[in-house]
């Protein structure tokens, strides 16, 4: 069997490839495999990618997706030929809140990144016919060549029902009727270059939407909803455009219709393996849930596998990719799918309601889309409660999420960098002035061999602004867990708590 790899990732798109980069970055061999022959560098795709995306990416070596990504600024909503409403990002000087790149160039900044790292291995023309689980690893059968890893992450995308299939795992769910016809064009479109514009019920497309999104290189993305027996001609695509931008001269560079799909893997996890993005759930565009959920997908699952192959956590622990990001795909279904009833009403009584809406301004009921944001694993197994700092819900749009147990570590600028920069690296305790960070490593030290630093917020930020923002106590330690997310906040912290707390991460269970 021709493979020295620890897990064999099935799929080279993005959420493959941000796998395999994850996992190379805790020193596992990863074999890529992937059927096409090569590379398809072709449509915009996936375009919008969320901040805390751009995170995990950076940490994983492909930082210049946020450098080459457009970050528009402006979403403006319009009824008819009305605005409705606008909203705008709030800059803090980190990360951009959202960057919009083609899906053809990410891929191509990923491709660079596993190119530089040598625990990555990538075979095109490697179709998976087969796979074979017994208690030490899996086979996984190309044709008539047998691979051989510990694990494997499935992100073969949505065409992946042979996959599935041999894993006993159900795709439930259902397809929209209506299709959307997307164009990639290259104009001059003054003050558009940095808004995104949402049409319900234009003059030039009665009765549906419009979604107009910039792009780098003068770029733009166009998405009509269309009927669904509707087949375009290069005439109607031209009469299309002409439409939105007027007489001014435009390349039109790729299009294609689509319809959208809503439906989620009865399991994320079957034995040895683990499914991830549109092989895993297929969400509808608006508010960018696809590929914002995915490489989160891969982040979830790389350092879970990592903890188990470097012996730091039981196997329990990959149990838990399931029941996270399954009940994360769930929220991403629920969200999309009340935005598809706005979109495209199938009764009556929402349509009514949808027109309602619209044409009385009644903006909190209008809804094109809640865009992406990172699941909050407040129920985990994983996650510690803290009475004294319960969950408050979802915030409104655009606002971060207070700071609880299962929350993502909000980002502060630093002396030295930002605050996740520190939080990739394994465990890391963050401590109150009251608590004796020497103390807890020495303690930590002892019981917990996974990868693990503790640092005081003082020393990390001696204005006092980090613990400002955060809002934490002086006799706090916040335990975060290595894709960011707090895994407990405890008051009056002993550094036997802080082990109870990184002890049930890595047990993958509060009771194991």
């Amino acid at each position: 069997m021709n493979s020295q790899a620890q897990v064999i990732v099935v799929g080279a798109g993005p959420v493959g490839l941000s796998a395999a980069l994850l996992l190379a970055r805790w020193g596992v061999q990863v074999l890529v495999l992937d059927q096409r022959p090569g590379r398809e560098p072709v449509g915009s795709r996936s375009i919008c990618q969320q901040r805390d995306v751009l995170d995990i990416w950076t940490a994983a070596g492909a930082g210049k997706v946020a450098v080459e990504g457009l970050a528009w600024t402006t979403a403006r909503t319009y009824y008819r030929d009305r605005e409705l409403f606008s909203w705008s990002f709030e800059h803090d000087g980190l990360l951009p809140a959202c960057v919009n790149i083609s899906q053809a160039r990410t891929e191509q900044l990923l491709d660079e990144a596993v190119a530089a790292q040598p625990l990555i291995e990538v075979r095109w023309d490697h179709q998976v016919t087969g796979l074979t689980q017994d208690a030490a690893g899996v086979t996984v059968r190309c044709g008539q060549r047998l691979l051989r890893a510990s694990y494997v992450v499935a992100c073969a995308g949505a065409r992946s029902q042979p996959l599935r299939q041999a894993l006993g795992v159900s795709f439930d769910g259902e397809t929209f009727d209506d299709q959307f016809l997307i164009c990639d064009i290259r104009a001059d479109l003054p003050g558009w270059e940095n808004e995104r514009r949402f049409y319900f019920d234009p003059a030039w497309n009665p009765g549906r939407q419009v979604l107009i999104h910039p792009c780098p290189g003068g770029t733009f993305r166009i998405d009509w909803q269309i009927a669904p027996d509707f087949i375009p001609t290069e005439n109607d695509i031209s009469r299309k455009i002409r439409q939105i931008i007027g007489e001014r001269s435009y390349e039109l560079l790729w299009h294609t219709t689509y319809r959208f799909h809503a439906r989620i893997a009865s399991r994320m996890r079957v034995g040895r393996v683990l499914l991830a993005g549109d092989c895993a759930h297929l969400v509808a565009p608006f508010g960018a849930r696809g590929l914002n959920s995915g490489v989160p997908d891969a982040e979830n699952a790389a350092w879970k596998l990592a903890f188990v192959l470097n012996g730091w956590a039981e196997e329990e622990l990959l149990e838990t990719y399931h029941i996270e990001r399954h009940a994360a795909a769930r929220e991403n279904l629920e969200v999309t799918a009340a935005t598809m009833r706005f979109l495209a009403p199938r009764t009556v009584e929402e349509r009514m309601r949808r027109r309602a809406a619209l044409e009385g301004g009644r903006i909190e009921e209008v809804d094109s889309g809640r865009f992406a944001e990172p699941y909050w694993y407040v129920d985990s197994p994983l996650t510690t409660p803290e009475p004294e700092r319960p969950f408050q819900g979802r915030p409104p749009k655009g606002a971060p999420c207070v700071p609880a147990p299962g929350v993502i570590l909000p980002d502060v600028r630093l002396p030295a960098g930002r605050l996740r920069d520190f939080s990739r690296d394994g465990f890391l305790i963050l401590v109150g002035e009251m608590c004796d960070s020497r103390l807890f490593a020495q303690v930590l030290g002892k019981v917990i061999t996974a990868p693990l630093a503790v640092r005081g917020l003082a020393e990390m930020d001696g204005s006092g602004t980090l613990a400002e923002k955060l809002d934490a106590r002086p006799d706090e330690a916040w335990v975060i867990r290595p894709d960011s997310h707090i895994a407990a906040i405890i008051p009056h912290a002993g550094p036997e708590l802080v082990v109870d707390a990184v002890s049930r991460v890595l047990r993958g269970s509060p009771d194991a």
